[in-house]
């Protein structure tokens, strides 16, 4: 990303391009409103550097130009327009903020932007609406981020995670959390540049490390659900493997609910992986239908076979299907033995259907105390094992809507390094180390939260972060 200039007035196009109902161009800057003036035309002839904040106006947008016969300025109309002023600072970039509400479609949106940009506007770049709103002040990084989530958010968990952190929810306990680490620096960099003034105001040894392992417990109470956050935000892949004629096809459309695989009564109809995104408990799922793994009997097959070993090697769960009308075979003990190490789910399919598997053996076999039976094609029992995969990925079913759930991998990392420097703070109180070494600590803590809340964020990170943005947003 080139060097931005946040003293440019930019815009861009904040919906989906295509044909719908309504499209909108956004602008944002010191010049919003004097662009706004020279394009849109009202029903009263006011101009929008006369509206007030916060009020919709109905008119067009128009576009002059120099018609070359008379060399005078002519003007066109370019669409039917409802126009929405909001005035700086209360709006999302704190800027004056203008949006032109269009039909929706390429030539209508297309030709009002470009009469916006030759009226002194410029394209934004991604993210650059947000990025404007985190550095005039109205959202810190952690809530940037967070509109990222919601925007991406494939589940009702994931979606909430991102609006309790856009709230401040996170950011205000990380600023609690910092205050008291600053304090707590303040009172030992006072002991060390004033050791015998009496009035200055210090920590005793034993309150210090109270406050420290209050800060560390707090630090524990966020990271503690830190997997589950990467979960909800993330999603997880599972794949259903097992030989041949199981079942496993019938399994993938029993979950997704839909005729995704093609489902035959011939052994070995799937040759390549099928799969497709699914919400299990509010988890995005990435389920794949895998060929049936037995010995290739042509280059075909063994394509199929490799791709299905990858798939399952990758895998953050694997559910082994049996099949209930089949004795267990010696392909199937194969199959359990080459896949042991993985997290794995066993069921039994096709329990509708006359049983001869032996169930108590196959517990031995897999070395289990329990495995699911179900039916996809009657639907029975897939709610058992779509508790199961949930159960097998989350350490925790007792999340609430009142707990703070970390899901950014940055955040996580952030967390952890100045859970470890608290914790080097506390051994070095410990060890009657000089008070110098706390110091050094607390000062490193403080700047991972400086950095985690974006107080000295470098400018390569926002870049990064922001350039996953959509342009508009």
């Amino acid at each position: 990303m080139f060097k931005l200039n946040f003293d440019d007035t930019i815009t861009a196009i904040s919906t989906p391009l295509g044909q719908g109902g309504i499209g909108i161009v956004r602008l944002s800057g010191k010049d919003a409103l004097p662009i706004a003036n020279k394009i849109f035309v009202s029903k009263d002839k006011k101009k929008p550097s006369k509206f007030k904040s916060y009020t919709v106006h109905y008119g067009w947008i128009k576009d002059d130009y120099m018609k070359s016969s008379s060399k005078k300025k002519q003007s066109s109309v370019i669409d039917e327009v409802i126009l929405t002023v909001m005035r700086s600072p209360k709006t999302y970039t704190r800027e004056d903020v203008v949006e032109i509400n269009c039909h929706s479609g390429m030539v209508p949106l297309r030709r009002i932007l470009e009469a916006v940009v030759k009226n002194g506007a410029r394209l934004a770049e991604p993210g650059e609406f947000t990025r404007r709103a985190f550095i005039n002040g109205r959202i810190d990084l952690i809530q940037a981020e967070a509109v990222l989530d919601i925007i991406q958010s494939k589940t009702e968990a994931s979606f909430k995670l991102g609006i309790n952190q856009l709230k401040g929810d996170l950011s205000d306990r990380i600023e609690h959390m910092r205050n008291e680490t600053l304090e707590m620096l303040t009172h030992v960099e006072a002991d060390i540049n004033f050791p015998d003034e009496e009035d200055v105001s210090s920590l005793p040894k034993a309150r210090l490390i109270g406050q420290l392992k209050k800060v560390k417990s707090q630090l524990n109470d966020i990271l503690c659900f830190s997997q589950e956050g990467k979960i909800l935000r993330e999603g997880i892949s599972v794949v259903i493997c097992g030989k041949p004629n199981v079942g496993k096809s019938s399994l993938l459309n029993a979950i997704i609910r839909k005729e995704k695989a093609i489902v035959t009564a011939v052994a070995g109809t799937t040759r390549d992986s099928v799969e497709d995104e699914v919400s299990l408990s509010g988890i995005p799922v990435r389920l794949i239908d895998t060929a049936g793994i037995e010995v290739p009997e042509n280059i075909v097959e063994e394509a199929a076979l490799l791709k299905s070993r990858q798939n399952i090697n990758e895998a953050d769960v694997v559910i082994m299907l049996f099949d209930a009308s089949m004795p267990i075979s010696k392909k199937d003990k194969n199959l359990i033995s080459e896949i042991k190490d993985k997290n794995i789910i066993y069921a039994v399919n096709k329990i509708d259907l006359p049983e001869k598997i032996n169930i108590d053996k196959l517990k031995k076999i897999c070395g289990v105390k329990k495995i699911i039976r179900i039916s996809a094609l009657k639907k029975q029992g897939l709610n058992l094992l779509e508790k199961a995969v949930v159960k097998s990925i989350m350490s925790s079913t007792a999340i609430n809507s009142e707990q703070i759930i970390i899901s950014n991998v940055r955040h996580i990392t952030l967390l952890k390094s100045i859970k470890e420097h608290i914790d080097c703070a506390i051994s070095s109180l410990d060890k009657a180390l000089p008070i110098e070494f706390v110091a050094e600590e607390l000062k490193v803590s403080l700047d991972f939260f400086d950095r985690l809340i974006g107080n000295s964020a470098r400018e390569d990170l926002l870049d990064k972060i922001f350039s996953e943005f959509c342009i508009g947003k």
